[in-house]
């Protein structure tokens, strides 16, 4: 019997950094904010168009308070499942993702390893393994495309 030849797929290394370093922007900036435009219009508005006789009605207010509740579910399911795959990780690591990424403190490399007591190459090694467990556990990973060459 012949063994199968399994190759697995080589990970785009800086793509993949990218999209998680992209996922824990959003995280940050999902606990911050909400958008202005969602805010409910309090001012009259006039229409010379009559009004239509249907069983249909929409204001302002109600279509702000579904986008905001729809926003809401989609922010909070976004956090839950970042914060779940964080905790997921090594004390190490999450400790450096936390620090450095999900913080109201906007902390620079060198703050993070001095304040954990690291030096710096165990301080890089830790966050690369961390974004990379991170990647797979969001789905984020970005894979390197080859041509495969078929014989005939």
């Amino acid at each position: 019997m012949r063994q199968l030849d399994f190759q697995l797929a080589a990970i785009d290394r800086e793509e993949t950094k990218k999209k998680v370093e992209e996922a824990l922007e959003k995280y940050r900036i999902m606990l911050l904010t909400q958008e202005l435009d969602k805010l409910p219009k309090v001012t009259q508005s006039f229409s010379l168009v009559p009004p239509t006789n249907t069983n249909q009605f929409h204001s302002s207010t109600e279509d702000a308070a579904i986008a905001n509740a729809e926003y809401e579910k989609e922010r909070s399911e976004y956090i839950r499942k970042v914060s779940m795959a964080v905790n997921r990780l090594a004390y190490k690591e999450r400790a450096i993702l936390i620090r450095r990424y999900m913080t109201d403190d906007d902390l620079y490399d060198y703050q993070v390893y001095n304040e954990l007591h690291m030096s710096e190459r165990t301080y890089h090694r830790h966050k690369s393994k961390a974004f990379y467990k991170l990647a797979f556990a969001l789905r984020l990973e970005v894979y390197e495309e080859h041509e495969e060459v078929c014989g005939a």
